[in-house]
């Protein structure tokens, strides 16, 4: 049963082919089997589970059928979720069980899914490689010697490697799209404000969104159908109605206009990823797609903003993590200063600690200016470029990510090499636009994805392209040797 979508699963369902509790019983024995070798999940919530499962099936046989009724999940670990550790990855959250669910977790539970725990993930999201979890690191399951991405390292590899079906991520400048690609899923970031991030811990903000991740845009479909929606407890949250996402995919491409950046295709892009990218347009010009080239002449100043203005709203976030109220606090501490230091310096983890600094460096009184107006001025000018080009094409088309999966430990000493990890991702936050990566292939035996982009609230014509290339090619379908 391992090897069933999310959408086969729910058909399994729907026909009693099997029961949720089986279902549920089968996962959480291969988790236990299995996820030693890859450290994807924090909490396995396993008796929850089997309750939930049995309650879904209860409620299946009076006759309800939401689609996700008894469908097993996993959430990445910033979720807040009712009695459940919610750790962001970090030591000063070790210990948090959080007292609500987030507006994700409660909407996911509504319509039936089953949670079979909480997912590693970078340290408050803060990371390219899943490296920085206090957890430690977690492992790709296609080389285990190899980084999964990141910051939803856990909810990609548990996917991957057939531990759960699908999974919930978030993406500020990629962790969605990036984790995908070196994985060999689907993966989502909608447009900001689609879902809501009530409940979700906040790294940047402005720039923090949730997402489905799973092997196919089918399965991104369901779960992001039941995820989307207009929040009134979340102030950004976009009161606008959610598209019915399964109904548009099958809609063909006849005269789909596809744009290629020329900014994607210089150096620093992998050739193989390049020729695996131009693959993949081919394909979709056979199903009646045409190409343009365009231009997004600010990508080079994506990466330089990025990193002012996330930082900047991390240190405005996680000042509340003080060891006064929850979470992490120091030993035998002197006075409430040292209590202050003592608990942020032995709770935060390195990576965390330099955003922190940077962002609280870029807010200062002498350097605001300089640093943060001007970072938010380029992000105007980013925005600019994606308006100009969707004005002649319907999405933009390129790589994921520059390179293929990196061996762990490779970029540990050189944090700046892994944030330019994101180069093709970032651009898509720092604008609020939505963004999907699907399998595009392999090269020596690592995953490619492809990056689609759309103009904002396109998230079903993204998930329509991706679901039109995945009935013409197998890539989606290929399962990591061993697992």
């Amino acid at each position: 049963m391992h090897q069933l979508t999310l959408a086969e699963i729910v058909r399994g369902l729907q026909d009693k082919q099997f029961s949720s509790e089986e279902l549920t019983g089968a996962l959480l024995a291969r988790i236990a089997d299995v996820d030693t070798r890859l450290n994807s999940f924090i909490s396995v919530t396993g008796d929850l589970a089997i309750a939930d499962a049995k309650a879904a099936d209860a409620r299946r046989a009076k006759g309800e059928s939401d689609p996700l009724l008894g469908a097993p999940i996993a959430h990445k670990d910033l979720f807040c979720t009712e009695g459940v550790l919610t750790t962001c990855g970090s030591k000063i959250l070790h210990n948090f069980k959080a007292p609500y669910d987030a507006t994700v977790v409660a909407k996911l539970k509504e319509a039936g899914a089953v949670s079979l725990g909480k997912l590693n993930m970078d340290e408050f999201a803060m990371g390219s490689a899943n490296e920085s979890s206090h957890f430690g690191p977690v492992k790709n399951p296609w080389d285990t010697e190899r980084v999964p991405g990141g910051s939803s390292g856990g909810s990609a590899a548990a996917v991957a490697a057939r531990l759960i079906p699908a999974a919930t991520g978030t993406d500020t400048g990629g962790s969605i799209r990036q984790p995908a690609a070196l994985t060999n899923l689907t993966g989502i970031k909608p447009t900001y404000g689609r879902v809501s991030r009530w409940g979700m811990i906040a790294y940047a903000s402005s720039l923090d969104q949730g997402g489905p991740m799973a092997r196919t845009a089918e399965d991104c479909a369901l779960l992001l159908g039941a995820m989307a929606g207009f929040d009134p407890k979340d102030s950004t949250s976009i009161d606008q109605p959610v598209d019915d996402y399964l109904a548009v995919l099958a809609q063909p491409l006849a005269g789909l206009r596809i744009g290629l950046p020329k900014e994607y295709f210089g150096a620093g892009l992998d050739p193989r990823i390049a020729d695996k990218v131009m693959a993949v347009v081919e394909e979709l010009k056979k199903l009646g797609a045409t190409v343009k080239d365009i231009s997004l002449p600010n990508l080079q100043h994506a990466i330089p903003a990025y990193y002012v203005i996330a930082p900047a709203e991390a240190s405005s976030n996680l000042s509340r993590f003080d060891g006064v109220r929850f979470g992490y606090r120091c030993e035998d501490p002197k006075d409430l200063m040292d209590l202050y230091k003592r608990s942020r310096a032995e709770g935060f983890g390195d990576e965390v600690k330099r955003r922190i600094m940077v962002g609280t460096y870029a807010l200062s009184a002498g350097y605001y200016d300089a640093y943060y107006l001007k970072a938010q001025k380029i992000r105007r000018l980013i925005k600019n470029d994606f308006v100009s080009a969707f004005e002649g094409v319907d999405v933009i088309l390129g790589p994921t990510t520059p390179n293929l999966a990196w061996k762990l430990g490779e970029k540990g000493g050189d944090p700046v090499s892994a944030y330019l990890e994101d180069i093709y991702t970032i651009t898509a936050n720092l604008a609020g636009i939505p963004g999907l990566s699907m399998p595009a292939g392999f090269v020596d035996g690592l995953p490619v994805g492809v990056q689609l982009l759309g103009n904002y609230f396109q998230e079903g014509r993204l998930l329509n392209v991706a679901h039109q290339y995945q009935q013409v090619t197998d890539w989606h379908q290929q399962a990591p040797s061993g697992f």
